[in-house]
């Protein structure tokens, strides 16, 4: 049976820095008029004073023009490059809510022009879910949409430059929309520390070997916590490895550990999604579980170094067992920068090796999955925006129908889902692409 005891996951501020930046702390009455408030989407990419909703759309100029982008494969998105100091407050983003789209788009941010960044994790576990799979809930950190819709609450603090940019590491094309709000600050707490985060994988983790967390970082900082991800590979319970942080020296035990692995998401006897502010579990299903730990009320300062880690054990009629499983974290802390390197991100193949396929969109007809026939007609037409894929069911073949947006007009065209190629494709009633002169007519 499960051990008891709650323990904390991972994330970083410096000494003062959560009475002086954390959003709460401010109370909503205070006019502060040092900070300028300043907002970056791709309405207004450089988040100029007056700047934005210029773009044209059919109904003219500041109409919505701009609203989004689609990123092409190997695209990469600068999202924002403020020069001053400030706070960023906020970021929205929504994408498609495919797990191989969400593993495969990849922030990073460089602050003060720091050449390598400080942040390097796939989107959607930087944004609150594991695996890729997409869950409805609010925590102090995330804020999450029933369709992708995500929101990201930290303080991200910068003395010269924010710099964040978005690559979509995916052989498909990848439609985003995004808004990043920030503020001008006229000072900063000396000891405010920018935000870190990283990601990895381990697939499966190495036998009596704890999965790192948070590899080793030196000098100063703050730990926020984590978000985890495991897919159990055997029936057995998992969850018996207790979370241990090593502080400042800490060589073979640690000055922080735990008693399981729900237990420092603040459950109990097993793992059941339940989601709270600081604590919880997002995700517990076939075999995917998403949960996490923030230690805003429960600070973990380090002053020389750090390292945590968790253990892979299960439990037996026997007693406890060592096991292997396949884990994965996105790990977030504060500390000075210059800073060290992150890991090595692993690869976009090691990211979205075994994620779900519960989503209807791969449940394929013919030789093709939805998703594989939305593809199809990216390459055909090129930055489309694929909002719906659907079965034919009125021309007796297998066919898919797959419809959405190319630069605000509307299209429609149908895959061969046997053959695996474009048939035809309508754009604003006019047909532009025929596969060997066939045409099928387009509903609209």
């Amino acid at each position: 049976m499960p051990n008891r005891l709650s323990l904390s996951l991972i994330l970083v501020l410096i000494p003062t820095l959560a009475p002086a930046l954390a959003v709460e702390t401010t109370p909503p009455y205070l006019i502060d008029t040092s900070q300028t408030p300043r907002s970056i989407s791709f309405e207004n990419p450089t988040g100029g004073k007056g700047q934005g909703g210029q773009a044209a759309s059919n109904l003219g100029v500041g109409r919505k023009g701009s609203p989004a982008k689609t990123l092409e494969p190997g695209e990469v998105v600068e999202l924002c490059n403020v020069e001053g100091q400030g706070i960023i407050r906020h970021i929205w983003i929504t994408t498609r809510d495919e797990p191989e789209n969400l593993r495969g788009l990849v922030l990073r941010a460089y602050w003060d022009n720091q050449e390598h960044p400080s942040i390097e994790c796939p989107l959607g576990d930087f944004l609150g879910f594991s695996h890729g799979k997409v869950t409805s809930y609010d925590s102090a950190v995330h804020s999450i949409g029933p369709k992708a819709a995500m929101n990201f609450w930290l303080p991200m603090p910068f003395r010269e430059r924010a710099r964040l940019t978005l690559a979509n590491e995916r052989p498909a094309n990848s439609r985003l929309y995004y808004q990043i709000d920030y503020t001008l600050e006229e000072e900063l707490p000396e000891n405010a520390g920018s935000l870190h985060a990283l990601f990895r994988r381990e697939n499966p983790t190495t036998l009596k070997q704890d999965f790192e967390i948070l590899p080793k970082r030196t000098g100063m900082g703050r730990y926020i916590g984590c978000l985890l991800g495991v897919r159990y590979l055997e029936k057995s319970w998992w969850g018996e490895g207790e979370v241990k942080v090593y502080l400042d020296g800490d060589t073979e035990f640690p000055t922080i550990c735990g008693t399981g692995s729900e237990d420092y998401v603040g459950l109990s006897w097993g793992i059941q999604e339940a989601t709270q502010r600081y604590l919880g579990c997002n995700l517990n299903r076939e075999g995917y579980v998403s949960m996490y730990r923030w230690h805003l009320p429960d600070p973990i300062v380090w002053k020389e170094d750090i390292r945590v880690t968790i253990q892979q054990l299960s439990w037996a009629p026997y007693g406890y067992d060592e096991r292997q499983d396949d884990w994965s974290v996105a790990t977030f802390w504060y500390e000075p920068v210059p800073s060290e390197p992150l890991p090595t991100l692993p690869s976009y193949e090691e990211r979205t090796a075994d994620l779900p396929q519960s989503n209807p969109l791969h449940e394929k007809i013919g030789k093709i999955t939805p998703i594989e026939a939305a593809h199809l007609v990216e390459s055909q037409l090129p930055r489309c925006d694929v909002t719906e894929v659907s079965v034919e069911e009125e021309l007796g073949l297998p066919l898919y129908s797959v419809r959405g947006e190319v630069n605000g007009d509307r299209f429609e065209a149908y895959v061969d889902a046997e053959r695996s190629r474009v048939l035809s494709i309508e754009r604003d009633g006019e047909e532009v692409y025929r596969w060997e002169g066939i045409l099928i007519s387009a509903h609209r």
